[in-house]
């Protein structure tokens, strides 16, 4: 049992540290010197036929929404606590359930577009498209491109949520997990590193906070089925006939919020290689110290926290020590570098999608 439990946890930091990296790249757009930006910004609208699938679509978290989230995510946990104390909850569950299903359905089904379409490329496949206009009088209402990886995604996600809202396997609700971490992270881009702090600390102070209350917490789970973990069994091999998995688990949020955060990072080392070259455009090959910095450091706080999880057997938020560790990486980097001054100065730059 002691060795799986290990597998277990090097098998969820695996996973976590993966779509971390992977998210944070999807997030990178294309550098463009600061001199062009008008232009470009003109030369956009005639060009949308070069973005995949609106996919690089983002929303900035501004200082306000950072100070804001942990007050929502209190108040949504607050109200799915007191709604269990009504007599019926079958339609509040299965009205839950369907939208995270459908969530992870959609994420599942972009995830799989952009790694096909990427393996594609490298093979040398080219894939016909086919567009979809609606306009009337020559307004434009709604415009989208897709291929016959999107049909075969889009097939494939639909019979995968059917068989996951049959059975509710684990890994099945692995893919849809780990495919919501892969669609926030470039989704939700932090302006600055002042808004990733507050972002940060006050999500992790609003974890430590509910995990006081674990009955609170523990009664939601037990109602709510839902998509939002990663989990992997402690035997996954061995196990006696007729005896249950004991899972692992790792929530959504402990992958995807510090996630937002390495992408910042990895986004600060694109602009700080854009200004020393101006013509960097989509090239990806610059120096990546804060990045690294921040991803070691989250693999390092989750090895931790797994460390101290079992070795004292008692519950805590994992958010506790990714968060710090990430924070205290990039004040570390910063501070050796002599670059305090540009960090807190950075604000994200809006551009192409690579």
């Amino acid at each position: 049992m002691e060795q799986g439990a290990y597998i277990a946890y090097a098998t969820l930091t695996t996973a976590a540290v993966v779509s971390i990296y992977a998210g944070s790249f999807a997030s990178l757009r294309r550098w463009k010197n600061p001199e062009d930006k008008r232009r470009a910004i003109k030369k956009q609208v005639g060009d949308s036929d070069d973005e995949q699938d609106g996919s690089g679509m983002s929303e900035n978290v501004s200082l306000g929404n950072a100070l804001l989230s942990p007050v929502l995510g209190s108040i949504v946990l607050y109200g799915l606590h007191h709604a269990m104390g009504l007599r019926d909850l079958t339609y509040a569950r299965m009205a839950v359930a369907t939208y995270f299903n459908v969530l992870g359905m959609f994420a599942m089904a972009q995830v799989g577009v952009n790694v096909l379409t990427a393996i594609s490329q490298l093979l040398g496949f080219e894939l016909e498209s086919w567009h979809i206009n609606l306009a009337h009088r020559s307004k434009g209402y709604y415009s989208a491109r897709f291929t016959v990886v999107h049909l075969i995604m889009l097939v494939a996600s639909v019979l995968t949520t059917g068989y996951y809202a049959v059975t509710q396997h684990w890994i099945v609700s692995n893919v849809f997990g780990i495919s919501l971490a892969l669609s926030a992270i470039p989704l939700f881009a932090l302006d600055s590193f002042k808004t990733g702090l507050v972002f940060l600390m006050g999500l992790t102070l609003h974890d430590v906070a509910w995990a006081m209350e674990a009955k609170v917490l523990a009664s939601v789970a037990r109602s709510f089925s839902l998509p939002l973990k990663v989990v992997f069994p402690r035997m996954l091999l061995g196990l006696p006939a007729g005896q249950a998995y004991q899972f692992v688990a790792l929530s959504l949020g402990d992958v995807a919020i510090p996630g937002i955060f390495a992408a910042l990072c990895l986004r600060f080392d694109q602009h700080r290689a854009g200004t020393r070259n101006p013509a960097l455009g989509a090239s990806t090959g610059f120096r990546k110290p804060y990045f690294v910095a921040c991803l070691v450091a989250y693999a390092l706080g989750l090895g931790s926290y797994f460390y101290t999880t079992h070795l004292f057997k008692m519950s805590q938020p994992a958010l506790l020590y990714v968060a710090a560790a990430c924070i205290l990486s990039v004040f570390m980097t910063a501070i050796v570098r002599g670059e305090m001054k540009p960090l807190f100065g950075y604000v994200s730059e809006a551009g192409q999608k690579i």
